[in-house]
């Protein structure tokens, strides 16, 4: 296939507009249709993500607004601790005056001694019960550190989560206005498409994703299966809608995929010349009766000549094989104009009976890069005889 470097986007963009309307309209609204099941597909994926996407933020709402509610619940904890060893040192304090009361009405040593053990474990629970609290007081201040940042935490979470569900509900309103747009260019697109055609596509596209493919560098790019050169070439061709025998997709050719050669690369290669005595010869006319470009063949054998012609882009028969006495020169002197190019091939006549009414591809292609070697070769002609008539004829000064 003839390669290039990549176009600039503006003449590719022109290039495909044009080379679309050479297109099969069945094909064309089938772009055009994938196109719209795609972008149609992407959009409610989407949209049924959206709520998933506000159930997510939710929940990291709720993860923060657990993280202050466990601080303040550390504080009221500490609170109600507190509260509760206050209680006991008061009780305590109150065994003790008890105690004191009752060490004046005593009247033994063993019974004094009693009452001052306890009033030594009561101010001892006392202390111990005051170390809790100063400690308490001392998380305090740190409980309330959390608490704080807690809640700044969650006051710009939530400034930001809101505003990320304003964001979601604009996305899934406009979202839902470009799949009301995409679904009016779907039934357009199905609109134009042959009765007997849309279903295959459906039907396809329902187990496989796509119902269409592109046929690209000799096999089908959605399953990767080559094409025979008959089937690549009818493809090429667009006269009738062609379908993958592996995937059973219906295949399109974008030319504007096809690179060309690079006239700077072309021009260095040297092109073998075609004899000009030989029993076979190959020619390019840009112009031929009512099929425009065209390939022809001629065959000299036994004092006669025949004459093939292929379309020039699908590389198919045109028109019957003549047969005419003498030299093929001789016998088609109306093929022989400015216009026409001498092109490399000898194929032999097996192969040339096997192609049968079809030029293979690699055939096809062979012939395109010679054609293409030829121009730059003659461009590079008509440039030095422009050269040499402005050396002997300069412009007067």
């Amino acid at each position: 296939m003839r390669r290039c470097k990549q176009r600039p986007y503006s003449v590719r963009a022109k290039i495909v507009e044009v080379l679309l309307l050479k297109m099969l309209p069945d094909v064309q609204n089938l772009i055009l249709l994938q196109q719209a099941d795609r972008e149609i597909l992407r959009l409610k994926e989407e949209i049924a993500a959206l709520p998933r996407r506000v159930a997510a933020i939710e929940e990291r709402l709720a993860g923060t607004k657990a993280v202050l509610e466990k601080a303040k619940s550390a504080v009221k904890a500490d609170e109600a601790a507190r509260r509760k060893y206050e209680s006991a040192i008061s009780d305590q304090q109150q065994k003790i005056s008890k105690y004191r009361d009752q060490s004046l009405a005593v009247k033994t040593n063993e019974q004094y001694k009693a009452l001052l053990h306890e009033i030594q474990f009561a101010e001892q629970d006392i202390r111990a019960n005051e170390d809790k609290i100063l400690e308490l007081m001392v998380n305090a201040e740190i409980r309330e550190k959390d608490v704080k940042a807690a809640e700044a935490e969650l006051k710009a979470e939530m400034a930001e989560i809101e505003k990320e569900k304003i964001e979601a509900r604009q996305r899934t309103a406009e979202d839902e206005k470009q799949l009301a747009e995409w679904n009016a260019k779907r039934d357009t697109a199905r609109a134009g498409v042959s009765s007997d055609l849309l279903p295959q596509y459906d039907r396809v596209a329902r187990h496989r994703g796509s119902g269409l493919s592109e046929a690209r560098d000799h096999k089908c790019m959605a399953c990767q299966v080559m094409l025979r050169p008959q089937t690549y070439n009818e493809v090429r061709a667009a006269t009738h809608v062609v379908v993958c025998e592996s995937c059973q997709r219906i295949l399109y050719h974008d030319p504007s995929h096809d690179e060309e050669p690079d006239p700077v690369v072309v021009a260095r290669r040297r092109r073998a010349h075609p004899k000009f005595e030989s029993s076979q010869a190959w020619y390019f006319r840009p112009s031929f009766e009512d099929h425009g470009e065209v390939f022809l063949v001629y065959l000299n054998n036994k004092g006669e000549s025949s004459r093939h012609v292929f379309d020039g882009s699908s590389g198919r028969g045109v028109g019957d094989v003549l047969v005419r006495e003498g030299e093929y020169r001789l016998a088609f002197p109306e093929d022989f104009n400015d216009d026409v190019i001498r092109l490399n091939g000898s194929w032999t006549e097996s192969e040339l009976e096997e192609w049968g009414n079809e030029l293979p591809t690699a055939t096809l292609d062979a012939l395109h890069r010679d054609l293409d070697l030829a121009r730059v070769e003659s461009r590079k002609r008509g440039h030095a005889r422009t050269e040499t008539v402005a050396s002997e004829h300069p412009a007067a000064s």
